[in-house]
């Protein structure tokens, strides 16, 4: 006979926990990504150049996805510390395909299996902020790189040297 699910409160203390252990990591991440393209930004003349502008958004995109990595990663020993998952391994590889939302064959017990959603949830609001915050960093690029360009429509091309009159 099939063992039947109800949600538990323990599940949603836990569950709330986690997502507000998510919440505050995702936090902390995006301030720091935001102060350190600030600051590396702030080593190059404005505008920066295009090459200078597209590492800032890159360095930024690998300092949120390390965000990302460390969320998975506290669901992830949390399955592991109760017994939801047999191995770090396999626990990760769980957590990260839900926190993406793409979902896998894996199951938690029966007891967790509120948190599967819970944890796609939390995947969910921090992608939207993290998108946000990538969004804001890129539309500075872009306006730093149209400035640079008008900057330099502004110039005109370089006057060319007086010609002498033809003597005839």
């Amino acid at each position: 006979m099939e063992e039947l699910y109800s949600t538990r409160v323990e599940e949603l203390f836990w569950g709330g926990l986690l997502l507000a252990i998510t919440m505050a990591f995702h936090g902390m991440g995006m301030l720091f990504t935001v102060q350190w393209t600030n600051r590396l930004k702030s080593y190059f003349p404005a505008p920066p150049h295009l090459s200078v502008g597209l590492g800032v958004l890159i360095t930024a995109s690998w300092l949120i996805l390390l965000v990302h990595i460390i969320e998975v990663a506290v669901w992830s020993n949390f399955f592991v510390w109760t017994k939801g998952m047999p191995n770090r391994s396999v626990s990760f590889y769980f957590a990260l395909l839900q926190y993406t939302t793409v979902g896998s064959q894996l199951n938690l017990p029966l007891r967790w299996r509120l948190l599967e959603g819970m944890l796609a949830i939390a995947g969910l609001m921090t992608f939207a902020w993290s998108t946000s915050v990538l969004y804001t960093l890129a539309q500075d690029f872009q306006e730093e790189q149209l400035a640079r360009h008008d900057a330099r429509a502004r110039k005109g091309p370089a006057p060319s040297a007086p010609t002498k009159p033809k003597a005839s």
